[in-house]
Protein backbone atom coordinates (compact mmCIF):
# COMPACT_ATOMS: atom_id res chain seq x y z
CA UNK A 1 0.00 0.00 0.00
CA UNK A 2 1.39 3.69 -0.94
CA UNK A 3 1.78 6.06 1.93
CA UNK A 4 1.22 9.44 0.28
CA UNK A 5 4.28 11.57 1.21
CA UNK A 6 6.26 8.84 2.45
CA UNK A 7 9.63 11.43 1.89
CA UNK A 8 8.50 13.82 4.01
CA UNK A 9 6.81 11.86 6.60
CA UNK A 10 10.81 9.87 6.98
CA UNK A 11 12.13 13.06 7.11
CA UNK A 12 9.91 14.55 9.69
CA UNK A 13 10.39 11.39 11.63
CA UNK A 14 13.88 11.91 11.12
CA UNK A 15 14.14 15.09 12.61
CA UNK A 16 11.60 14.73 15.11
CA UNK A 17 13.92 11.49 16.64
CA UNK A 18 16.99 13.13 16.39
CA UNK A 19 15.65 16.27 18.28
CA UNK A 20 14.35 14.47 21.08
CA UNK A 21 16.91 11.35 21.71
CA UNK A 22 20.17 12.95 19.68
CA UNK A 23 22.13 11.26 16.38
CA UNK A 24 22.97 8.11 18.19
CA UNK A 25 19.28 7.30 18.47
CA UNK A 26 18.93 7.95 14.68
CA UNK A 27 18.14 4.42 13.22
CA UNK A 28 16.29 3.21 10.54
CA UNK A 29 13.87 1.23 13.06
CA UNK A 30 13.65 4.43 15.30
CA UNK A 31 12.62 6.97 12.09
CA UNK A 32 10.18 4.17 10.77
CA UNK A 33 8.73 3.61 14.37
CA UNK A 34 8.50 7.63 14.82
CA UNK A 35 6.66 8.03 11.28
CA UNK A 36 4.49 4.26 12.07
CA UNK A 37 5.95 3.05 8.52
CA UNK A 38 6.79 -0.98 8.83
CA UNK A 39 10.41 -1.38 9.31
CA UNK A 40 11.47 -2.39 6.03
CA UNK A 41 9.76 1.19 4.64
CA UNK A 42 13.12 3.27 4.79
CA UNK A 43 15.25 0.52 3.31
CA UNK A 44 12.75 0.13 0.45
CA UNK A 45 13.27 4.10 -0.86
CA UNK A 46 17.08 4.67 0.56
CA UNK A 47 20.02 2.43 0.07
CA UNK A 48 20.68 2.61 4.17
CA UNK A 49 20.44 5.60 6.93
CA UNK A 50 23.56 7.13 4.97
CA UNK A 51 21.53 7.69 1.77
CA UNK A 52 18.33 8.64 3.95
CA UNK A 53 20.10 11.13 5.89
CA UNK A 54 21.96 12.87 3.02
CA UNK A 55 18.88 13.24 1.05
CA UNK A 56 17.59 15.17 4.45
CA UNK A 57 20.23 17.34 4.51
CA UNK A 58 19.75 18.03 0.49
CA UNK A 59 16.16 18.22 0.81
CA UNK A 60 16.14 20.51 3.59
CA UNK A 61 18.69 22.74 1.85
CA UNK A 62 16.47 22.74 -1.60
CA UNK A 63 14.25 24.21 0.23
CA UNK A 64 15.94 26.75 2.14
CA UNK A 65 17.32 27.94 -1.46
CA UNK A 66 13.30 28.05 -2.28
CA UNK A 67 13.26 30.29 0.78
CA UNK A 68 15.89 32.43 -0.27
CA UNK A 69 14.90 33.04 -3.75
CA UNK A 70 11.50 33.85 -3.01
CA UNK A 71 12.90 36.93 -1.11
CA UNK A 72 13.17 38.65 -4.08
CA UNK A 73 8.82 39.09 -3.64
CA UNK A 74 9.70 40.80 -0.38
CA UNK A 75 11.73 43.57 -1.67
CA UNK A 76 10.52 47.02 -0.39
CA UNK A 77 8.16 45.12 2.24
CA UNK A 78 8.82 44.74 5.59
CA UNK A 79 12.51 45.65 6.75
CA UNK A 80 15.44 44.03 5.45
CA UNK A 81 16.95 42.59 8.64
CA UNK A 82 13.20 40.67 9.34
CA UNK A 83 13.20 39.32 5.73
CA UNK A 84 16.88 37.82 6.24
CA UNK A 85 16.31 36.76 9.82
CA UNK A 86 13.05 34.50 8.56
CA UNK A 87 15.42 32.62 5.62
CA UNK A 88 18.36 32.75 8.31
CA UNK A 89 16.35 30.84 10.97
CA UNK A 90 14.42 29.04 8.61
CA UNK A 91 17.42 27.18 7.47
CA UNK A 92 19.06 26.79 10.99
CA UNK A 93 15.39 25.66 12.21
CA UNK A 94 15.49 23.02 8.82
CA UNK A 95 18.47 21.12 9.93
CA UNK A 96 18.81 19.93 13.80
CA UNK A 97 22.39 19.55 14.29
CA UNK A 98 21.95 16.17 14.94
CA UNK A 99 21.24 15.64 11.52
CA UNK A 100 23.97 17.77 9.98
CA UNK A 101 26.38 15.58 12.77
CA UNK A 102 25.16 12.88 11.40
CA UNK A 103 25.33 13.80 7.65
CA UNK A 104 29.21 15.36 8.37
CA UNK A 105 30.51 12.80 10.53
CA UNK A 106 29.41 9.51 9.09
CA UNK A 107 31.75 9.22 5.43
CA UNK A 108 28.92 7.53 3.58
CA UNK A 109 26.89 10.17 4.16
CA UNK A 110 28.92 13.09 3.73
CA UNK A 111 30.46 11.48 0.45
CA UNK A 112 26.67 11.47 -0.46
CA UNK A 113 25.95 14.52 0.22
CA UNK A 114 28.92 16.26 -1.25
CA UNK A 115 27.68 14.20 -4.50
CA UNK A 116 24.85 15.60 -4.31
CA UNK A 117 26.06 19.34 -3.94
CA UNK A 118 28.39 18.82 -6.82
CA UNK A 119 25.69 17.43 -8.93
CA UNK A 120 23.72 20.88 -8.70
CA UNK A 121 21.44 20.40 -5.61
CA UNK A 122 21.36 23.83 -4.02
CA UNK A 123 23.37 24.61 -1.54
CA UNK A 124 25.27 27.74 0.59
CA UNK A 125 26.00 29.06 -2.72
CA UNK A 126 22.51 29.65 -4.12
CA UNK A 127 21.35 30.95 -1.07
CA UNK A 128 24.25 33.22 -0.63
CA UNK A 129 23.12 34.03 -4.33
CA UNK A 130 19.90 35.01 -3.54
CA UNK A 131 20.61 36.84 -0.72
CA UNK A 132 22.72 39.05 -2.68
CA UNK A 133 19.96 39.59 -5.25
CA UNK A 134 17.59 41.12 -2.75
CA UNK A 135 20.26 42.93 -1.04
CA UNK A 136 20.90 44.54 -4.08
CA UNK A 137 17.52 45.02 -5.15
CA UNK A 138 16.82 46.97 -2.18
CA UNK A 139 19.79 48.84 -3.21
CA UNK A 140 18.18 50.16 -5.82
CA UNK A 141 15.09 51.09 -4.07
CA UNK A 142 17.48 53.04 -1.70
CA UNK A 143 15.89 50.61 1.30
CA UNK A 144 20.42 49.90 1.34
CA UNK A 145 23.10 52.89 1.10
CA UNK A 146 24.81 52.35 -2.19
CA UNK A 147 28.09 51.82 -0.20
CA UNK A 148 27.11 48.63 1.22
CA UNK A 149 28.51 46.16 -0.31
CA UNK A 150 25.36 43.47 -0.76
CA UNK A 151 27.88 40.51 -2.02
CA UNK A 152 29.60 40.85 1.39
CA UNK A 153 27.19 41.40 3.75
CA UNK A 154 25.02 37.77 1.88
CA UNK A 155 28.92 35.93 2.34
CA UNK A 156 28.62 36.68 6.18
CA UNK A 157 25.32 35.79 6.64
CA UNK A 158 26.06 32.42 5.42
CA UNK A 159 28.92 32.22 6.76
CA UNK A 160 27.30 32.10 9.94
CA UNK A 161 24.45 29.66 9.34
CA UNK A 162 27.49 27.44 8.15
CA UNK A 163 29.33 28.21 11.64
CA UNK A 164 26.11 27.87 13.48
CA UNK A 165 24.92 24.56 11.84
CA UNK A 166 28.41 23.24 12.32
CA UNK A 167 29.04 23.82 16.07
CA UNK A 168 25.68 24.92 17.78
CA UNK A 169 24.16 22.77 20.69
CA UNK A 170 20.84 22.85 21.27
CA UNK A 171 20.41 24.25 25.17
CA UNK A 172 23.48 26.00 24.70
CA UNK A 173 25.25 29.38 24.40
CA UNK A 174 23.09 32.07 22.78
CA UNK A 175 19.94 31.55 20.73
CA UNK A 176 20.42 31.46 16.72
CA UNK A 177 17.49 33.93 16.81
CA UNK A 178 19.65 36.25 18.94
CA UNK A 179 22.70 35.69 17.21
CA UNK A 180 21.69 36.26 14.18
CA UNK A 181 19.96 39.11 15.20
CA UNK A 182 22.98 41.05 15.84
CA UNK A 183 24.50 40.11 13.16
CA UNK A 184 22.23 41.70 11.12
CA UNK A 185 22.22 44.62 12.99
CA UNK A 186 25.99 45.06 12.58
CA UNK A 187 25.52 43.99 8.66
CA UNK A 188 23.19 46.48 8.11
CA UNK A 189 22.94 49.27 10.87
CA UNK A 190 20.32 51.49 10.73
CA UNK A 191 19.36 50.48 7.24
CA UNK A 192 17.94 47.15 8.42
CA UNK A 193 15.28 48.79 10.49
Amino acid sequence: MAIPDLRERLFAAAERVAARDGAAALTSRAITAEADCGKGVLHAHFAGLDEFVAELVLDRFARCARRAEALAAQVGRGTLAANLRDVVLGLLESLPPAVVGLAMTRPAAASHTREGFRSGAPAFEAIQQAFTVYLEAEQRGGRLPAHADAATIALALVGTVHHLLMTRVPGLGEEPKATTERLLAVLLGSAGS
